[in-house]
C-alpha cells in the first residue's frame, strides 16, 4: 500500500503540472451519478470511469468491471476493508495500467472492492486527496486542484475540521438541532448525513422518526431510520429541515473507518457519522485533507 500511494503522488504531481506548470489546475467537468462524483479513465487499455471518494483510505478496482473484462491482474496481498456495516477481506492487485488526465501509470495496491455496474472502473480515494487541495463545485458539476502554496487553508477554512488520529481522514464538526457532532467528511456518502444512534438520540430525532429503508455499505447492507433535524448549522450556514439519517435499533455500523489493518486502532475525536452529497450539494466544498482543513461557501 505504501508503494501504491508513492506512484500515485508522483503521478499526480505530473497531472498537476501539465496544466501549463501553474499552481491552479483549469476546471474539469465531471458526472454527478446519485450523489457520486465521476470522471473518465482507461483501466488496461478499457474505457471506464473513476469515481472519487474522500471517506475512503484504499484505492479499488470494481469486482464486476474485472468479471465483465475478465481481467487476469497480478495479485498483491490482501486486506480486510471495514465498511459502515461489516469487515471483509479482499484481493489487492498491483501493476495495473490505468489512464487518468490522458497520462498512463500502473497502479500497485488496487484492493478489489463492489462499486456496482461494471461501468464503474475504479474508486480514488486518500491517495488522490491527499497530494493537493482538492476543489468541488457541486452545483456547476467541476473540479480542480490547487497546491498549497497558493493557498493557506488554515486562514480560509470556515467549518471546525482536524485530520483524525490513526486513520488520518478529515473530519468536520457540524451541529444537529444544536449539539455539536464529528463526522467524517465523505464524498462517497451519496446519501444524507448518517449518524450513529445514540448521536440521534441527543439531538431528539428518535421521537421523530419518519421511516425506514435500506442503506448500502462497502460490503454489506444495512436499515436506517430518518428524521427531520429542525437545523443543521455547516460552518458558516445554518440550514433548516435537513433529513439525518442513523441505524434502526439492534443495527450494528463501523462509521468511524471503511479501512482498517490487523492490529490497527482509530485514535483522536470519537467520530459519530458522515457527511453526505445531501449536505455538500448546495456548496463549493475545498479540502485540504493532508491538513484536515475545510472551506464551503455558496457559489455567486
Amino acid at each position: 500500500m505504501k508503494l501504491a500511494t508513492f506512484v500515485l503522488s508522483f503521478f499526480l504531481t505530473s497531472v498537476f503540472y501539465s496544466f501549463a506548470n501553474a499552481a491552479v489546475s483549469q476546471w474539469t467537468d465531471f458526472t454527478l451519478d446519485n450523489g457520486h462524483v465521476f470522471f473518465p479513465v482507461n483501466i488496461e487499455g478499457i474505457p471506464t470511469r473513476v469515481m472519487l471518494d474522500s471517506g475512503a483510505q484504499i484505492n479499488s478496482i470494481n469486482k464486476a468491471f474485472i468479471g465483465k473484462h475478465q481481467l487476469e491482474l497480478n495479485r498483491g496481498s490482501k486486506v480486510n476493508v471495514k465498511g459502515v456495516y461489516d469487515v471483509e477481506t479482499r484481493n489487492a492487485y498491483n501493476n495495473v495500467a490505468v489512464e487518468i488526465f490522458g497520462l498512463p501509470i500502473e497502479l500497485d495496491g488496487l484492493v478489489e472492492g463492489n462499486l456496482g455496474h461494471h461501468s464503474n472502473g475504479m474508486l480514488l480515494g486518500a491517495g488522490f486527496f491527499s497530494n493537493f487541495i482538492v476543489q468541488l463545485d457541486y452545483p456547476n458539476k467541476k473540479m480542480r486542484l490547487l497546491t498549497r502554496d497558493v493557498v493557506d487553508m488554515r486562514e480560509m477554512a470556515n467549518v471546525k475540521a482536524v485530520t483524525q488520529k490513526g486513520s488520518g481522514m478529515p473530519i468536520a464538526q457540524i451541529e444537529i438541532n444544536g449539539k455539536p457532532m464529528w463526522l467524517r467528511v465523505d464524498t462517497g456518502n451519496a446519501g444524507s448525513v448518517l449518524i450513529d444512534r445514540s448521536s440521534a438520540s441527543k439531538a431528539g430525532l428518535l421521537e421523530n422518526v419518519e421511516g425506514a429503508n435500506a442503506s448500502f455499505g462497502a460490503n454489506s447492507m444495512g436499515v436506517n431510520e430518518y428524521a427531520t433535524a429542525e437545523t443543521v448549522r455547516f460552518g458558516p450556514y445554518q440550514i433548516s429541515d435537513v433529513q439525518i439519517r442513523f441505524p434502526a435499533k439492534g443495527q450494528k455500523t463501523h462509521l468511524e473507518s471503511q479501512f482498517e489493518q490487523t492490529g490497527s486502532r482509530i485514535g483522536g475525536k470519537r467520530v459519530v457519522g458522515l457527511i453526505g452529497y445531501d449536505l455538500l450539494k448546495d456548496f463549493i466544498v475545498t479540502l485540504d485533507y493532508k491538513r484536515g482543513k475545510l472551506h464551503v461557501a455558496v457559489p455567486q
